[in-house]
């Protein structure tokens, strides 16, 4: 179990090392979370909360694990993982083994209906319902109801170019920020409560003939959240 506080670089490099997707499909939003985002992520919930090490942390929607096996890296007691996509979840299977963190992590191949029990965190990078309008909204519900702390990344109401030039002068590119109105009260229409708003940078790369540009950056929001 790990005791000591791990480097953040450790943890961003472990991260990127996770296999993506092979085959992502664009009605599921299926973007591999950037190491740098899940690093940053995962840091403020073990290190600034206490939310990881020792825990119970379920990650919904875990893809090929990078959230889930750097909650497991960093010492949670007990890691799920989730996914609808089979193939993302046997290649989160496979990144288990290679990093040697499958002892303590369990993966689940099914919809957010299997879950139920209780976790002390739980960690997300739901789809933002670009493809499939408030599809995040079932993820915010499901985290709400199963983790005493919930950790969600969502797109963010202050996506302008002022904040991402600010966010990339920053040395650790993270800002507090103020949360969506509109999802603070969801939140708390479901028995949460919203602790902190943090800003990030998402880097996405053309993955679908959609795609335009070989790269797309935008603002996305870390919510910490106060489960029921």
């Amino acid at each position: 179990m790990q005791k000591r506080i791990v480097r953040k670089l450790d943890l961003e490099i472990l991260l990127s090392s996770v296999k993506p997707q092979p085959s992502p499909r664009p009605d599921l939003e299926q973007y591999t979370i950037p190491a740098n985002v899940a690093a940053t992520m995962l840091y403020i919930a073990a290190y600034m909360n206490d939310d990881i090490v020792n825990k119970r942390v379920l990650d919904l929607g875990c893809g090929t694990g990078r959230l889930a096996l750097g909650a497991a890296f960093l010492g949670a007691k007990d890691v799920v993982g989730l996914d609808v996509d089979r193939i993302a979840v046997n290649v989160a299977s496979e990144n288990s083994i290679q990093l040697d963190l499958s002892r303590n992590v369990q993966w689940i191949a099914g919809s957010l209906n299997v879950i139920r029990g209780s976790f002390d965190t739980v960690i997300q990078n739901p789809p933002y319902g670009i493809q499939t309008r408030q599809a995040d909204r079932k993820f915010l519900e499901k985290a709400l109801e199963t983790g005493h702390a919930v950790y969600s990344l969502h797109r963010s109401v202050h996506d302008d170019e002022a904040l991402l030039r600010k966010l990339k002068t920053t040395s650790e590119g993270v800002l507090p920020v103020e949360p969506s109105p509109f999802l603070e009260s969801y939140v708390e229409a479901h028995g949460g409560k919203v602790k902190a708003v943090y800003a990030l940078i998402m880097t996405v790369p053309r993955m679908f003939d959609f795609h335009t540009r070989k790269k797309h950056e935008f603002v996305v929001d870390l919510y910490v959240l106060k489960g029921r």
